[in-house]
């Protein structure tokens, strides 16, 4: 977008310096009567031609004023400069360190690119030693992020023999909790097998005056389902019912919501999910009909509460999407 804008008014400048040659020539025209004087052929000026016929020619001409007109980064001042860069990914901002050496390399660049991307590490806590750089730090975070993408365990490892984490089951759970560029499917893979880590990524979530299933679903964010019923899954709704109810005291004191309550809940919310987003199934599940299901189950829960779990998952969707 940006080299089109730049390209529109520069053709736009290229047009208003033909104009201004072509008026230049009738005013010479005009003041000899109608007949320019001879001119070394070096010298002569070409006839006006229509815009765009001769951009090369052009563009040599104004070479010195196209220059001028980009702005040098280091003729201003350093914020504004850092400022400007920052809006850069990381790939953008190693080419600009090519024009810009010092402006491209400085720490608060890439201090920030690491903690937008991962937002949290153990090592951001340590005093770091006089020759650290963010800029390594960035290359070795997401190689540990590669390589976890491939193999969970030797990214983990990885990231633990840097130095980077701690091998400690909350540090790891909040390094997974605060990064967004770890695959999922190797990411359940993980948790599944390192049921310490998940324990502390659960108690990371806060679900405190939300809804049930739009607490359900930012627990899925984060946390993805597994495809088939299973163990796995069990263990999650477990641990997701605990948190919630912890989290939720008033509700569980006013509603009558228990641990178990909220687990048969969860999977009347996942059953519903399917039936009424699959289009396999033909005939849908009726409000009347999850009410009175889910009743047999559950029932402390008032038929209003359950009937507003229904009302949510028509409208919104899937709580495991």
């Amino acid at each position: 977008m940006g080299q089109s804008l730049w390209r529109v008014a520069r053709n736009q400048q290229l047009q208003h310096d033909y104009s201004e040659q072509c008026y230049l020539q009738r005013e010479r025209r005009r003041r000899t009567g109608g007949h320019l004087l001879a001119e070394p052929q070096s010298r002569r000026t070409p006839q006006c031609q229509v815009p765009g016929t001769d951009l090369g020619h052009l563009l040599r001409a104004r070479k010195g004023k196209a220059e001028q007109g980009f702005i040098d980064l280091e003729m201003l001042p350093p914020e504004l400069g850092i400022t400007i860069l920052s809006y850069l990914n990381a790939t953008d901002l190693c080419l600009a360190s090519c024009v810009w050496q010092d402006l491209g390399n400085d720490e608060c660049l890439w201090q920030g690119l690491c903690k937008s991307t991962w937002g949290h590490c153990s090592i951001y806590n340590r005093r770091l030693h006089p020759g650290f750089s963010y800029r390594r730090l960035y290359m070795q975070l997401d190689e540990g992020s590669l390589t976890f993408n491939a193999n969970p365990q030797e990214g983990i490892t990885y990231l633990i023999s840097k130095g980077i984490l701690l091998d400690h089951p909350k540090e790891l759970a909040k390094f997974i909790f605060y990064t967004r560029t770890l695959n999922w499917k190797m990411l359940r893979i993980y948790l599944d097998e390192r049921r310490d880590v998940l324990d502390e990524l659960v108690t990371l979530h806060n679900f405190s005056n939300q809804f049930l299933p739009n607490a359900l679903r930012d627990f899925f964010r984060h946390i993805h389902a597994p495809e088939e019923r299973g163990e796995y899954l069990e263990t999650l709704i477990t641990k997701f019912s605990h948190r919630f109810c912890a989290c939720n005291p008033t509700l569980v004191r006013e509603v009558g919501l228990t641990p178990d309550a909220v687990y048969v809940l969860c999977y009347s919310l996942i059953l519903l999910s399917i039936d009424l987003s699959s289009p396999h199934v033909k005939n849908k599940m009726s409000k009347r009909e999850f009410i009175r299901n889910t009743r047999r189950a559950a029932q402390n829960i008032s038929e209003d509460f359950v009937g507003h779990l229904y009302d949510n998952i028509y409208l919104i969707g899937h709580v495991a999407a």
